[in-house]
């Protein structure tokens, strides 16, 4: 009877193991099914690890969480956050542009922050990119963000 337990005990474990291995795979077929295509410009700043700046796949752009870094500089565009954030918000714009994209067709974006008490000065600059029908948003107050950022923002845009 033991045997049989501990047998039965396995096969759920195996079974778990194969379904995670097949999974890279199926995600993968998908990926190269819909085509995806790295999008990059010299106009925002190269990646700090390995990313691209942004993904096409299908009709759906998927662009990187941007700092305020001056694009070929590698120094923040200044200390305050209403400096990063427009740097942010020009490296975002730059990239969207690549793609053919503009701010109009992003539909989702996260933002994180180094604190939660500049969510007020970091809305009311992102909002000036989308007066009308902002896209849907999730913001996080972080513990810290790469280089000592005081904000990144990601987005993810339609593609006509």
């Amino acid at each position: 009877m033991a045997t049989i337990s501990a047998s039965l005990l396995r096969a759920p474990a195996q079974l778990h193991a194969a379904r995670r291995a097949a999974a890279p795979v199926a995600r993968n077929l998908t990926v190269r099914a819909m085509g995806k295509e790295v999008v990059a410009t010299d106009k925002a700043p190269a990646a700090l690890g390995p990313y691209s700046q942004a993904i096409k796949a299908g009709n759906t752009l998927y662009v990187s969480g941007q700092i305020g870094l001056i694009p070929g500089e590698g120094k923040f565009a200044g200390d305050t956050i209403e400096e990063q954030t427009e740097q942010v918000m020009k490296n975002m714009g730059a990239i969207l542009t690549e793609a053919g994209a503009d701010f109009s067709k992003v539909v989702k974006t996260t933002i994180l922050l180094a604190s939660m008490d500049d969510f007020k000065t970091v809305n009311e600059i992102y909002g000036k990119r989308f007066p009308e029908n902002p896209p849907a948003r999730a913001t996080f107050a972080v513990k810290t963000l790469p280089i000592n950022a005081l904000v990144e923002i990601d987005c993810t845009a339609y593609l006509d």
